[in-house]
């Protein structure tokens, strides 16, 4: 049974069409009934629970746009090294997880920081002293790369002939042997030795995954990896599973994965699997192409070269297979979800979706580098800017490894919020957790502030966005990408009560105390599923 519930005395941020402000809601039968202190208060019954606002802001729940939940609840019950400050560091924790799990075959987690070892590359044999004979493979931060030990690469057959493939890069020591991390498409190389998480640690990790989102106020949320990656199993299944026995208490959209080694003709096969998606609460209706890696690494699509010789980085799905690709995927009405760094990676994403339906509401997700002269060309097509606010700082990945790559006109291009914005560029805004901290409040402090909290060095200030503007990225902005716009992303009367009450307001503080804002209350369907 939904209760009723009266949120009274304002401040109540509805993120409507005209960015309105309201001191009121109702809540009854899931949905919002009434708006305002007078309607509400007219409407109160001797069954309402009323809450009074007291100062703290209530707004439309958090959408997180690109985010993968899965990974970060199997992460959080394996070696989690998400909060290593070194490699020192990382070994300090990979050691304790060894010894609290004697009988685990593999060693198996993930969370390092490429910047947190010289040239963003652990070595195996720094691995090798702390594993001993138990196999390990660990992926990165950013889900781009593993970390493996001299075991795990016997085991998998990976030595100093193993050639790199096409779509990524094996770390060589002087006499040519892989030396421990494996970049992109040679993380494949491990696939067939690597243990297979089961359908019962798979829902467990959604469990966690969603309880995680749901304490940071996120209602809805977007999986942007339906498919096999990086060692994972195709989470499909475990969603559908989820959705059909009551699990899910948040609202999930999907991104089918596109098998980069096949073209077209696996169009009908996500057709299908779309099919199989289309539950209460669970649907995957766009599809996920991968078009680049990260400039960290080298691997972001760039259409002049990286300084320091590292070449121009790779287009996983060249313009020619684009071509053939996305028009047999919108003929099928399928939105197109891409993974597009680099300047030459978001331009060939761009390139592919000229002429089709911009009802479709494709989407370029992290659009790190862009070049000006591509800053249009979104609302031109009718293509969102999925973003990432937490990146868009001066922290060591950023100083260390990609500043240095890019040099100094390409970093001012990065993370061009307010100049998409200003183009009319439609934002949506995700934490692509558990690459970063999944914390809406958080990215939006670094929307604002253009730098981390505590930080007074900012990256490119001048393409900071207004809290307003930051704060409609993760409620409407994220809605609409998904097409949930008329039912939720907004606080408006018949929409359902997809609601988060934070602890502060942030209008009212600094900007610099943005981050500092928790959450009180998540709220789905006019259902607590998150109090403090």
């Amino acid at each position: 049974m939904v209760g009723e519930v009266a949120f009274v005395g304002g401040p109540v941020a509805t993120m409507d069409a005209a960015r309105s402000f309201t001191d009121a809601v109702l809540v009854r039968g899931g949905r919002i009934a009434a708006l305002g202190e007078r309607a509400v208060r007219e409407r109160i019954g001797p069954r309402t629970e009323v809450v009074p606002l007291g100062g703290r802001l209530l707004l439309p729940g958090f959408h997180d746009a690109h985010v993968h939940p899965v990974f970060g609840g199997l992460l959080r019950g394996r070696c989690d090294l998400s909060d290593a400050v070194s490699a020192a560091d990382c070994l300090r924790l990979i050691s304790e997880h060894l010894t609290a799990h004697p009988d685990s075959p593999w060693l198996l987690g993930g969370g390092w920081e490429m910047a947190q070892f010289p040239g963003g590359t652990p070595t195996r044999r720094a691995l090798d002293s702390v594993t001993g004979d138990r196999p390990a493979y660990l992926v990165n931060r950013d889900h781009h790369g593993a970390w493996v030990n001299s075991v795990a690469l016997r085991l998998a057959g990976i030595d100093r002939h193993t050639p790199d493939p096409p779509d990524g890069r094996i770390e060589r020591d002087p006499a040519g042997r892989p030396d421990g991390t494996l970049h992109e498409g040679a993380t494949r190389l491990m696939e067939h030795v690597l243990p297979v998480a089961g359908a019962r640690e798979h829902l467990d990790a959604l469990a966690e995954g969603q309880r995680h989102l749901h304490a940071r106020g996120v209602t809805s949320w977007h999986d942007a990896i339906i498919g096999r990656y990086l060692g994972n199993e195709d989470l499909l299944s475990t969603y559908v599973t989820a959705d059909e026995r009551g699990l899910l208490t948040g609202k999930v959209r999907g991104a089918l994965w596109w098998d980069r080694d096949r073209g077209p003709e696996q169009v009908p096969e996500l057709v299908e699997r779309r099919e199989k998606a289309r539950g209460e609460r669970f649907r995957a209706e766009a599809v996920k192409i991968m078009q680049d890696g990260v400039c960290e690494n080298a691997t972001a699509a760039l259409r002049l070269p990286y300084l320091g010789g590292d070449g121009r980085g790779l287009s996983f799905v060249p313009p020619e297979a684009l071509a053939e690709a996305v028009p047999a995927l919108t003929a099928e009405r399928f939105g197109l979800h891409f993974h597009a760094v680099g300047d030459r990676a978001v331009r060939d994403a761009l390139d592919a979706v000229r002429g089709s339906d911009p009802a479709l509401r494709h989407q370029i997700a992290h659009a790190q580098v862009v070049h000006p002269g591509d800053l249009p060309r979104f609302r031109e097509l009718g293509v969102a800017a999925t973003i990432q606010p937490r990146w868009a700082a001066r922290d060591a990945a950023m100083t260390e490894l990609t500043t240095p790559r890019l040099g100094h006109t390409r970093t001012s291009w990065q993370y061009p919020f307010r100049s998409l914005r200003a183009a009319g560029a439609v934002l949506a805004a995700g934490s692509d957790w558990p690459v970063s901290e999944a914390d809406p409040m958080l990215g939006v402090h670094v929307a604002v502030n253009r730098r981390e909290p505590g930080s007074d060095d900012p990256l490119s200030p001048e393409e900071a966005l207004e809290l307003v503007d930051a704060l409609v990225a993760w409620t409407a902005g994220a809605a609409w990408v998904n097409h949930v716009e008329d039912s939720t992303g907004t606080i408006e009367v018949g929409k359902a009560a997809d609601l988060v009450l934070l602890d502060a307001d942030p209008f009212a503080l600094p900007a610099t105390e943005i981050a500092s804002c928790g959450v009180e209350l998540t709220m789905v369907d006019g259902v607590i599923v998150h109090q403090r």
